[in-house]
């Protein structure tokens, strides 16, 4: 694909800003070949790559299919587990619990999150309650607020409580740490900011896709760096992986582009042993790219990412 010098050069200056900016944070560790960082002000060390619990509950899947590829990604070196209480009517968490046995939640940096659309506090301890309870654990390591989708939400979350909630279920010794997560809109996630609890962790966008149109990557990005909060990427490609390909990006170009920025993990759906061996494969030969190599990403996915038509789960307004 030809790319314009004039194109090339437009993103060459958000290259060398993200270099500004601190890049790829450095290595916490490394285990089996897997780069590790450190999530935030949490001090905790993740691993690169996060395995995506909604893929892992599936209907396609057998229970021992999803238990086979959660415990082969943290035999090879990935510790970091997402789930949510409302994946795939529950089957996620039950068949992550199972997969937890056998001395398999030791290895494991675990999250979980929570969702009703009003944010009512009552319902946010029974699903606690309830994840424990399927994951097979006495305490989740990260629990968090999930989607963040309507202009209504930050409000209702601080209006019903849920960080005192959050901070209760902590103090129980029920949970570690506490975050948000959203993919709709960067301003209703910079209320969830503003609001005046002290998140740790906060679950995103971060795609080059995401650069283009509605960008959290520009947005919510740097103010979470100067929060020290923990940043965990999602949608790493973009929402829509059945148009990527060598002529726009690659999903192993996408994944080092979403390692390539200042977070801490990307979590990745991997709902077969090929995926996940290419998302570990991915992560172990990561190495921070040069601010080219960034500009020449950008520019090529530049015409399919502009509107967002690719990135279906953004809200196109914030009405």
């Amino acid at each position: 694909m030809h790319i314009d010098r004039r194109s090339f050069l437009k993103y060459s200056a958000f290259a060398a800003a993200l270099t500004a900016m601190g890049g790829p944070p450095a290595l916490s560790e490394e285990r089996n070949g897997i780069p590790y960082r450190i999530l935030g002000k949490t001090g905790e060390s993740v691993s690169i790559l996060c395995l995506g619990g909604s893929h892992i509950g599936l209907p396609s899947l057998s229970d021992e299919e999803s238990i086979r590829i959660t415990r082969t990604a943290l035999d090879e070196g990935v510790n970091f587990l997402d789930n949510a209480y409302v994946y795939q009517g529950g089957r996620s968490e039950e068949l992550m619990g199972k997969a937890m046995r056998d001395g398999y939640r030791d290895k494991a940096f675990l999250m979980t999150k929570f969702y009703t659309f009003e944010r009512d506090a009552a319902s946010a301890r029974q699903q606690l309650e309830e994840s424990l309870r399927r994951l097979q654990t006495d305490v989740i390591d990260l629990w968090q607020v999930h989607q963040i989708h309507h202009a209504s939400h930050p409000a209702a979350v601080y209006e019903n409580d849920l960080p005192e909630v959050m901070l209760k279920a902590r103090d129980e010794g029920k949970i570690r740490y506490i975050g948000f997560t959203g993919h709709s809109r960067p301003e209703w996630m910079g209320e969830m900011l503003d609001g005046g609890f002290e998140w740790e962790t906060i679950q995103m966008p971060t795609n080059a896709f995401d650069h283009h149109w509605t960008s959290f990557e520009h947005s919510i990005l740097p103010r979470a760096l100067d929060k020290n909060i923990g940043v965990i990427g999602m949608k790493s490609l973009g929402g829509q992986a059945q148009f990527l390909g060598p002529e726009l990006l690659t999903a192993k170009e996408c994944l080092h582009y979403a390692m390539n920025l200042p977070i801490a993990s990307v979590v990745c759906g991997m709902d077969n042993m090929d995926f996940l061996r290419q998302g570990i494969e991915a992560a172990r030969t990561f190495r921070p790219l040069e601010e080219e190599e960034v500009a020449e990403l950008l520019a090529r996915c530049s015409g399919a990412a502009a509107g967002g038509d690719l990135e279906y789960y953004k809200a196109g307004s914030s009405d």
